[in-house]
């Protein structure tokens, strides 16, 4: 089979656009890691860098400026499941009229062959010379800007370029062929004399939204939830603070697993179960759950304090009981003994990589995950 090619630029897509020379100077672009995942883990395209360096060796930008933080900026990436079958960088600076500068595609002469389905293949980048080198090379391309700009390609550029957009959820879901399948998305408000909750939730963003329950430690645990399950989050949570913690995190693992049980619908096509062993310093979590719509919580933890901060750690399994119960799912979680900072934290990530695993949907397939015919 013929392969499909995404080639991808490297700053203004995955980094800030700037001269990265230096670790400091490495900012990645939202949602670039979950969308990018996606596109990788399909298995769908041969994924390559193309990338202008201007001047790479120079005493101006010597070669280590570039080598150290261009290795960090490629180890992140493998650690997010993105790894990258070809890496093209053009070092030379646009005075030398250099072949294989884009838009030029003297760097690319390997994917002219029967091997690569080129028609097929599609250029990301966020520059009008990444859009050239896709009319110069026979492929499709993504222009990574404001939409409001789709004007700006002309005549030529236009018909090349399927898509303008700078919402990277949108493009893995656009390429993966998922605008046919209904959004997975919800808001909800969820208003008692206890607390005042509002959310939103889209299950197949880019790990994008805030968490603001106004109890530092917690918000600090529902990011991990946030970054880790690739999820689009929202939530604002007003609570009772007077009278102490427990109302605002119940409510809010109530709220949350709710999102979850609305956004999954009839839940076809999905993994169904998700799992995670994840190790932080000293200690090991292990988080298991399944969507089946039967609530069950098996807690296997002993924390090593009663607090973290000010925040009581018995308040930890009521969450994720309250979030079971509203989700209708059975959810196994075990860590070991530790740091008991690290004991939560280690557990929200590893509750947050199983969420990942068990939403995901298979764009191939709406079979319903279970012999019964419903979940």
């Amino acid at each position: 089979m013929r392969k499909k090619v995404l080639f991808l630029d490297r700053d203004g897509i995955i980094v800030e656009e700037d001269q990265v020379d230096s670790l400091e100077k490495v900012k990645y672009i939202p949602g670039v890691f979950g969308a990018l995942s996606r596109l990788c883990q399909s298995g769908q395209f041969h994924v390559a860098m193309v990338s202008n360096q201007d001047g790479v060796g120079t005493p101006s930008f010597p070669q280590e400026a570039f080598e150290i933080p261009h290795q960090r900026i490629m180890q992140t990436l493998a650690g997010e499941g993105i790894l990258f079958d070809d890496v093209h960088i053009d070092l030379s600076l646009p005075e030398d009229n250099c072949p294989g500068r884009k838009p030029g595609i003297g760097m690319l002469g390997e994917y002219q062959t029967d091997a690569y389905d080129l028609e097929h293949s599609v250029m990301i980048g966020d520059r009008l010379t990444d859009v050239q080198l896709a009319y110069n090379l026979g492929c499709k391309a993504i222009w990574f800007a404001d939409s409001s700009r789709s004007s700006e390609l002309g005549a030529e550029l236009a018909p090349v370029c399927i898509l303008v957009s700078d919402n990277w959820a949108q493009i893995a879901s656009f390429l993966l062929d998922e605008s046919n399948l209904a959004p997975r998305t919800t808001t909800l408000k969820r208003q008692t004399k206890e607390t005042d909750i509002t959310l939103s939730l889209n299950l197949d963003g880019g790990g994008l939204g805030t968490m603001e329950t106004h109890l530092p430690f917690f918000d600090h645990m529902l990011e991990q939830i946030l970054r880790h399950s690739g999820c689009d989050i929202s939530l604002h949570a007003h609570g009772d603070l007077v009278v102490d913690e427990h109302h605002t995190v119940e409510d809010v693992g109530l709220a949350l697993g709710t999102a979850f049980l609305e956004a999954l619908g009839d839940k076809r096509g999905i993994n169904r179960y998700g799992h995670e062993i994840l190790p932080m310093d000293e200690v090991l979590a292990q988080v298991a759950l399944d969507f089946s719509g039967r609530p069950y919580l098996q807690w296997n933890v002993s924390f090593s304090r009663e607090y973290v901060g000010s925040f009581p750690t018995e308040l930890v399994e009521h969450f994720f009981k309250s979030f079971s119960d509203s989700a209708k799912c059975n959810l196994s979680v075990t860590v070991s003994s530790g740091n008991g900072h690290h004991q939560i934290e280690a557990i929200f990530k590893a509750f947050a990589r199983a969420l990942r695993s068990a939403v995901h949907r298979n764009p191939y397939s709406d079979a319903l995950p279970s012999t019964k015919g419903v979940l």
